[in-house]
């Protein structure tokens, strides 16, 4: 299996951003975005997908935390999708449930190289810390664009903000993490009958 590393950088005049993703990690996180709870959701990606992932973003945090967390998912995406490389071997289709405490949300990925989120969490309101509740949803459907995957989360149920977006991204996390295991029975092939996931 070929190192499945990828390291990218993104500047506009609105952010600064770099991120290193190791697909086959040990869950390691080194991340700083200026927002303190979005660091703790990426760590919750990082810990619970076994992604080893380094992430420093400079945005217009003095305008609001849209900007950087839409242009980190951006990045993310692209790294991960990148670090994939042909995804050769891969099981591609994974899915995961997660609780937290009241709360339960299902994610599903199909890392087929065609982009599809559709996320439905009840987050629209408020803050969770100094981040829009909504980001979370934004972040997800910005990742699964440019990393061109199919994502779908839903929270079945959950009453508490952080709860309900802690759940979504450790099953995202999760979901990802069993998509892109190498499965011995097809290493050396691509997992799709049109043989490309571009």
């Amino acid at each position: 299996m070929s190192n499945r590393v990828a390291s990218l950088q993104r500047e506009t005049r609105e952010t600064k951003i770099a991120v290193t993703v190791d697909l086959d990690g040990t869950g390691t996180a080194d991340i700083a975005t200026g927002l303190p709870f979005f660091d703790h959701m990426l760590g919750h990606i990082a810990h619970h997908g076994l992604f080893d992932l380094t992430i420093r973003a400079e945005g217009d945090l003095e305008i609001d935390d849209h900007h950087t967390i839409e242009d980190t998912g951006i990045l993310f995406g692209r790294a991960f999708r990148e670090a994939l490389g042909d995804g050769r071997g891969i099981v591609r289709m994974a899915h995961a449930e997660v609780p937290m405490d009241e709360a339960l949300v299902v994610a599903v990925v199909d890392l087929s190289g065609r982009p599809y989120p559709v996320i439905e969490l009840p987050l629209q309101d408020g803050l969770l810390g100094s981040m829009g509740a909504d980001m979370a949803r934004h972040f997800l459907e910005s990742f699964a664009s440019d990393c061109r995957c199919n994502l779908h989360v839903r929270c079945q149920y959950g009453r508490n903000p952080h709860h309900i977006a802690e759940a979504a991204f450790k099953a995202t996390a999760r979901a990802l993490d069993a998509a892109t295991r190498i499965d011995p029975r097809i290493a050396q092939h691509i997992p799709s009958t049109k043989g490309t996931l571009q």
